[in-house]
């Protein structure tokens, strides 16, 4: 799947991809500015989140609840090492069946499962975005 969309209609694409999601685990690749946690937020919201939905840069895991169970957000920009992930635990959070939603995924790749939905966003201007998903199983 590959297609453009306007930041404006970011609830329409958020619908749209969770019917794309094959997988629990989601990677979210893009640029710094790209918009992946605007993007996590548009979905979040529409599974039914509520609460004020933020970038994790500090606390590498938000928690939200959703009308279908628990959602894990990552940030792992501020790790340094893969290794600093399995000190958090992330293998028990990805093996719990609740739905995660990974940005700077890259920087833990020893530690991704097998099976993910890779989603990877481009900006074409300030108001369009370009994504492109891949199904990994590897």
């Amino acid at each position: 799947m590959l297609f453009t969309y306007k930041l404006a209609d970011l609830s329409i694409i958020s619908k749209h991809l969770i019917q794309d999601f094959s997988t629990k685990v989601i990677r979210i690749d893009g640029p710094m500015g790209a918009g992946k946690t605007t993007l996590i937020s548009g979905i979040c919201k529409s599974l039914g989140v509520k609460e004020p939905i933020s970038s994790p840069t500090f606390s590498l895991v938000n928690t939200y609840n959703s009308s279908n169970g628990t959602i894990y957000h990552f940030d792992f920009y501020r790790l340094e090492n893969p290794v600093e992930a399995i000190d958090f635990g992330i293998e028990e959070y990805l093996e719990s069946g609740n739905l995660c939603f990974m940005e700077w995924a890259e920087k833990i790749n020893p530690h991704l499962p097998l099976k993910y939905d890779h989603y990877a966003l481009e900006i074409i201007d300030e108001k369009y975005r370009k994504i492109q998903s891949k199904k990994i199983d590897k």
